[in-house]
């Protein structure tokens, strides 16, 4: 009897087991869909950003090509103005040419002009001379032919007289009419000088006219390379705006370093020792934080925007007294040279750094005091184009 209850016993577990074993099946099921529809979901979601990803990817090639074209047309633009303004520059040593030659002409002219009326006034007296002898041999001939048969003794005399009259009449008729002939080549070259002039004056209202229409293209391209230029500085600004604002983020706190106009300055105390070039290990961190604001901007500027962080080293208005430096332009130049080697050694590229040298230049504190000299002794960093 006790075999038989535990016999019975044993049969009534299995029901349980199959209840556990249904519901940990459910529970899987349930999982495993569960598991499915968030697969499905995320699928579809990193779809969605792969599109976006494509069209955001699109759209800077777009962009890019656009800034290309910009480029070429504002090279082209540039090298269309180099050639019209060399055309204007030949047109108007042209234009000096034919003026030249035009006041020479109408001098010429002006000359020929009181020629022709001085041989004008030589004819009109030789023919007054002419017409004067004309009427003394008609003279003379009627009182010879009245004393012919009563005077014939004088007659010899008369006759000679009218001979030498004659050739003088004869010569003033051959200077009469040299002076006419004179006078036709003179009118002769007047007509041409007047037609030579003419031509010239044709020719200077062309290369006039053509002058002001060199000038107006001259404007449009000049107004096209200025607009195309502003878009560029705009372009830098809005870079030197994002450096700004990295450069301030990873210097925020630094008491010793402030912002001047469109630069940084970092007072020399805080790089280097008196009277040194060389940095200290302090300094060096700080400079190693300007040169992963410039490596992360760098990565944000187009290739063809031309740009350049400018270093430049300044020294108080103290003189030097011994060392190695013979001068503040010594000092303040291998301050600003330590600085650039060491931006160079944390990765920012040589080709986009420019340095010098100011001495006591431009000091930010006009004053003689040591915190006057502190402020002035600095290194300015400027994101600025070449």
């Amino acid at each position: 009897m006790s075999r038989k209850r535990g016999g019975s016993n044993g049969l009534d577990a299995w029901p349980g087991y199959v209840d556990a074993l249904s519901t940990l099946l459910m529970v899987t099921i349930f999982v495993l869909l569960v598991f499915v529809l968030a697969e499905a979901f995320l699928s579809s979601a990193l779809s969605g950003s792969d599109n976006t990803i494509s069209r955001l990817r699109d759209q800077i090639a777009q962009l890019t090509q656009s800034l290309s074209m910009e480029t070429s047309k504002d090279t082209t633009l540039a090298q269309e103005l180099s050639a019209l303004n060399a055309q204007l520059a030949s047109a108007q040593a042209a234009n000096a040419g034919l003026t030249q030659q035009l006041s020479a002409d109408a001098a010429t002219i002006t000359s020929l002009q009181s020629q022709g009326q001085g041989l004008q006034a030589q004819l009109s007296d030789a023919q007054a001379q002419a017409a004067a002898s004309a009427g003394r041999i008609s003279a003379l001939q009627a009182q010879m032919d009245a004393q012919a048969q009563a005077d014939a003794n004088a007659g010899p005399g008369l006759q000679e007289q009218l001979t030498d009259t004659q050739g003088k009449l004869a010569a003033q008729t051959k200077i009469s009419n040299d002076a006419l002939a004179q006078v036709a080549l003179l009118n002769q070259q007047i007509a041409a000088m007047r037609t030579q002039l003419a031509a010239l004056a044709q020719a200077l209202d062309a290369a006039q006219a053509a002058d002001v229409k060199e000038n107006v293209q001259i404007a449009d391209l000049g107004k096209q390379l200025n607009e195309a230029l502003a878009r560029k500085v705009e372009e830098l600004q809005q870079y030197q705006s994002v450096f700004f604002r990295a450069l301030s983020e990873s210097l925020k706190g630094e008491k010793n370093i402030k912002v001047v106009g469109d630069r940084f300055v970092f007072e020399s105390d805080v790089l280097f020792p008196v009277d040194d070039a060389t940095i200290t290990p302090a300094g060096a961190v700080e400079i190693a934080q300007v040169a992963d604001a410039v490596k992360e901007i760098s990565a944000k500027i187009p290739p063809n925007v031309n740009w350049v962080l400018s270093v430049d080293g300044y020294a108080d208005a103290q003189p030097i007294k011994g060392g190695p430096f013979k001068s503040n332009f010594d000092l303040s130049s291998a301050r600003a040279l330590s600085v650039l080697d060491l931006l160079i050694a944390d990765g920012v590229p040589e080709g986009r750094l420019v340095t010098s040298g100011m001495g006591s230049n431009n000091p930010l504190a006009p004053g003689d005091t040591e915190a006057d000299y502190a402020q002035n002794r600095r290194i300015e960093f400027r994101l600025t184009t070449p």
